[in-house]
């Protein structure tokens, strides 16, 4: 069973409250997600390709993610995230802002990972994610909505096109 702690809008944790992954998650509390996005020093992007058993499979992803666990912080979990999901080690990520999504009852914490790690020693993760590339800014931007899995990645590529 996974656990997760219980957040408020203003992001503070709500003591003795926890969530439980599959559950109804109560009105005025929130559960953390965090996504992290790679760019290599020498400018490429890191896409992720979702495993075709998965929801929104084969599709791809500008960002490793996901729930915190009870105890983490956003912090933690995108680490943890990266790690699990590219075997990228981050170094210092740098918090790219917090988006609140009311119809999930998600707060998503997102960061960037610079790192100059070798390209071709992505890790997949069984059952998360199938295949990997890299891709300038300029061919990210060109990317269609319907490439991409969720609107948080589209807003983050609206972002680069500033």
């Amino acid at each position: 069973m996974e656990t997760w702690d219980a957040y408020g809008f203003d992001l503070k944790k709500l003591e003795g409250r926890r969530l439980i992954r599959g559950e109804k998650i109560p009105e005025g509390e929130y559960h953390l997600v965090s996504d992290v996005a790679v760019v290599h020093e020498d400018g490429g992007y890191l896409l992720m390709k979702r495993d075709p058993g998965k929801s929104f499979g084969g599709m791809w992803e500008l960002t490793a993610g996901g729930s915190a666990l009870e105890g983490e912080t956003g912090e933690d979990c995108a680490r943890r995230e990266l790690l699990e999901e590219t075997g990228i080690k981050a170094g210092r990520l740098q918090y790219l802002g917090t988006i609140v999504r009311e119809e999930h009852r998600t707060i998503y914490m997102e960061y960037l990972c610079r790192t100059d790690a070798d390209r071709g020693s992505i890790v997949m993760q069984k059952g998360e994610t199938c295949d990997y590339r890299w891709l300038s800014a300029k061919e990210v931007r060109s990317l269609k909505g319907d490439e991409l899995v969720t609107s948080r990645i589209q807003q983050f590529i609206e972002e680069l096109r500033r």
